[in-house]
């Protein structure tokens, strides 16, 4: 069982109109939401329209009868499968979306979201600089845990890439201010048939990874010992 005054306070939560559901709103709710108790829906799994799968959970109500669900209780085996998380989508509007990445930042570091990191931002970075002075390295387990780097080493090998290998560079690494990290993996548009399959191959990954992670792939021959198999 979860924890029941955080069931309560979801529960109440789920009564505010959508268009009331403003910022400290969506603070309690991610504040409580992980040890809730919820209940599987029927199906338990969907794929949704944007192609991934999700375990459905949903809110109960007073009095119900129910084998809960605890998210947190269940976070190792919802990252070995592979899946994320929608609540209420038996609603006319379903009340929220978790992503796999959002599941592994929960995992890694307590909270769904992080706000401030080290990673770039990643509308400023999407390459490497000719002549940019990079510190080349591999992300630890606390970055790229083992559950993850499986998932998009399988994701990746499926969608194409024989041997997918992935880096971390750190970028301004002298400056303690201003320093930032990306992920960066071996993909290029020209090894797709299309623009639009390597547009959809890092919407994956980006569903995999936290929101917070900058990440891109460069020529795998643009770096000298920095890949590695992943």
């Amino acid at each position: 069982m979860g924890d029941l005054e955080k069931t309560i306070i979801i529960n109440q939560l789920m009564i505010t109109p959508f268009q009331e559901r403003d910022e400290t709103w969506r603070d309690r709710f991610l504040e409580h939401i992980g040890d809730a108790n919820l209940k599987l829906g029927d199906p338990e799994v969907v794929m949704s329209d944007d192609g991934f799968p999700y375990i459905q959970l949903q809110t109960i109500q007073t009095g119900e009868n129910f084998q809960a669900y605890v998210i947190k209780n269940q976070l190792d085996v919802l990252l070995e499968q592979g899946f994320g998380i929608v609540i209420n989508p038996q609603h006319e509007q379903l009340d929220w979306i978790f992503s796999y990445g959002d599941l592994v930042n929960l995992r890694q570091s307590g909270t769904f979201y992080t706000d401030k990191s080290v990673f770039s931002n990643p509308k400023e970075y999407q390459s490497i600089g000719q002549n940019e002075d990079i510190l080349v390295g591999q992300p630890s387990e606390e970055i790229f845990p083992p559950f993850l780097r499986r998932h998009i080493r399988e994701f990746l090998q499926h969608s194409g890439v024989k041997n997918p290998k992935v880096m971390l560079i750190a970028r301004n690494y002298t400056d303690e201010k201003n320093a930032s990290q990306d992920l960066v993996f071996n993909i290029m548009p020209a090894q797709f048939a299309t623009e639009k399959d390597f547009e959809v191959i890092m919407s994956t990954l980006q569903w995999f990874l936290p929101k917070h992670y900058s990440f891109f792939g460069v020529d795998e021959m643009a770096i000298e010992n920095g890949f590695q198999p992943l």
